[in-house]
């Protein structure tokens, strides 16, 4: 039997697909869920047999971590080591929304995301089903909803097409309203950062949803101006 897709549009269906979505993270399985930018692949955060399951289910390997997603910026502060002040500028322009920002995680946490060199990429989304399913689960790992290599998925069936029976619930809301991924800024340089080292930068690893134009118009001078074309080069953290 193939894993069912609920159209979340369908009052009815919304309620099942949710109340099977949940069951299916809680279970360590993994879901495609709709968001603001392109449709994810989740998992829990917390189960590193669950982000194995996302990672098998894309065909990536353990040194392409995925980013979570949080449901609130208390949410990401116990995720992370430090919030700098610039990156509390960030995400009160930008979040709920397309921004993703990597910043040294907390230590304390025992989770395993991949090779991520200490550090977790964190992103709050502008999605009503994304919102509600993470603040009923907590922090998710997510990314992108497509074979590694392949285009988004910027649908529920683009999904299914793509991942079958790897995942366990598919929730559809229709058409993404971007379609374009997140863009994903390393702000770990200001965590820590002690005289004599170099100024601390924010670096945008993927350009995407949110410009180099409105990143500029928050940061300033902090951010750093790139040395070769950004599409250049394979995504660092690539994610939803």
């Amino acid at each position: 039997m193939s894993s069912p897709l609920f159209d979340c549009r369908d009052e009815a269906q919304l309620l099942t697909g949710m109340r099977q979505a949940r069951q299916a993270i809680a279970r360590g399985h993994v879901v495609v869920m709709p968001t603001d930018t392109v449709y994810g692949v989740a998992a829990d955060a917390f189960s590193p047999a669950a982000v194995q399951r996302l990672l098998d289910a894309k065909g990536r390997g353990r040194q392409q971590p995925p980013p979570v997603l949080v449901s609130g910026i208390d949410a990401m502060r116990a995720l992370v080591e430090q919030v700098p002040e610039a990156v509390e500028r960030l995400v009160e322009r930008f979040w709920p929304g397309g921004l993703t920002v990597v910043l040294p995680a907390q230590p304390s946490l025992s989770w395993d995301l991949g090779e991520t060199k200490g550090t977790v990429a964190v992103r709050m989304p502008d999605h009503r089903i994304a919102l509600e399913l993470l603040s009923e689960t907590g922090p998710l790992a997510v990314s992108s909803a497509n074979l590694t290599g392949q285009p988004a998925a910027v649908t529920g069936d683009d999904a299914r097409a793509m991942l079958g029976d790897s995942v366990a619930v598919y929730l559809d809301d229709g058409p993404s309203r971007t379609g374009v991924a997140s863009t994903i800024v390393d702000a770990t340089s200001l965590v820590g950062a002690h005289e004599g080292d170099a100024e601390p930068r924010v670096r945008i690893l993927r350009d995407g949803a949110v410009s180099r134009e409105e990143l500029a118009e928050v940061l300033g001078d902090l951010l750093e101006l790139p040395e070769h074309d950004p599409h250049a080069g394979p995504d660092d953290r690539p994610g939803a």
